[in-house]
């Protein structure tokens, strides 16, 4: 299953995990994506979209939640 955000293309990335010792371990960081029907506000168009979007884009209100 895909963690990708259709709106903004956040997808997961690599991170180190530091200790206390300076040891390093390789890690996944995902993006807080949610599966969602909305419509993009920037286009203005009413097509309804039925996809994963990141809660960044749906705070920032570039798409709106359809009910």
């Amino acid at each position: 299953m895909a963690r990708i955000c259709a709106v903004c293309g956040k997808r997961p990335q690599v991170a180190n995990l530091v200790s206390h010792a300076n040891n390093k371990v390789k890690r996944w960081v995902f993006p807080n994506v949610h599966k969602m029907r909305f419509t993009v506000t920037e286009q203005g168009s009413d097509k309804v979209y039925n996809d994963k979007v990141c809660t960044k884009c749906v705070k920032a209100k570039k798409v709106q939640k359809v009910v």
